[in-house]
């Protein structure tokens, strides 16, 4: 057994645990390994321990960087001048910067979107938002993070593109429509996740909150979808447009309640409806 083996091994048995329920009781063993980039996290609380100076380091030198870069140093040192979010932009962009100066650049970035570490390939998502890439190409580029087993990672995946879709809305549309009929529903809850009016911690979409039913061809087909996952992104994109298109909303859930009576459908509409229904 080689020695990168044998480290992939030594981490299987933390693989399966649950997670803290506090910051304090994470098993220095579990924090260890997530900071030397070998595990992902499980939960907010082991996502808020980590410590972003090794974790960048240790990832810089698993797909080839220089961690002692001064880039990177330089990055690093003024990290605490910034707020957390802000930290993994920084650090997305001092890794980017460097990838873009490699001899091998693609297969640094292939070794960053498969990393280990959930963060990590958190990292290479906001990529996508740096590389200047047309929206058809982003979409494109963003995928397999849209697509990917941790829910961390997804979500970075469509603020990533959050921006580009809004400058470009229609087209963003259109080109979204194949992604409600995909096969996996991480790919379906990320055209709507995506697309919200209002969304969370992210740019609204000023003409999706006053004109809603632009976006019909995207919500249309996901409202008896068989994922929960799916289920509740459509109904906060509707519980979004119900603030400013309230009647707009009502009609839609009526609609689509007698037109597909089951389960998913009714679980969306009363989510959906639920703003309107606590009333003034």
């Amino acid at each position: 057994m080689d020695a990168a083996v044998a480290v992939v091994a030594s981490v299987d048995h933390l693989k399966t645990r649950k997670g803290a329920f506090r910051i304090a009781l994470i098993p220095p063993e579990v924090l260890r390994a997530l900071n030397d980039g070998l595990l992902e996290t499980v939960n907010l609380n082991e996502f808020l321990a980590l410590e972003l100076p090794q974790l960048a380091r240790s990832v810089a030198g698993h797909v080839g960087l220089d961690a002692t870069s001064e880039r990177l140093v330089d990055t690093i040192a003024m990290l605490g001048a910034f707020k957390p979010m802000q930290r993994h932009t920084h650090i997305a962009r001092a890794l980017y910067d460097l990838t873009s100066l490699h001899a091998e650049r693609d297969a640094v970035a292939h070794r960053l979107a498969t990393h280990a570490s959930d963060v990590a390939r958190c990292w290479a998502a906001q990529w996508v938002t740096l590389s200047g890439l047309p929206l058809p190409a982003q979409l494109e580029a963003v995928r397999r993070f849209a697509a990917d087993s941790h829910f961390g990672v997804r979500e970075i995946a469509w603020m990533a593109v959050r921006d580009a879709v809004i400058a470009s809305l229609d087209e963003a549309l259109v080109l979204l429509q194949p992604w409600v009929f995909d096969a996996d529903p991480n790919i379906r809850r990320f055209a709507s996740e995506l697309t919200r009016p209002r969304g969370v911690w992210c740019a609204q979409i000023e003409a999706l909150k006053a004109e809603p039913w632009r976006a019909l061809p995207l919500i249309e087909p996901l409202r008896a979808d068989s994922s929960r996952y799916v289920q509740n992104s459509v109904a906060n994109w509707l519980n979004d447009a119900s603030k400013t298109q309230g009647e707009w909303v009502e009609k839609l859930c009526k609609r689509w309640v007698a037109e597909s009576d089951t389960d998913a459908t009714r679980y969306i509409a009363k989510r959906a409806l639920r703003t309107l229904s606590k009333g003034p």
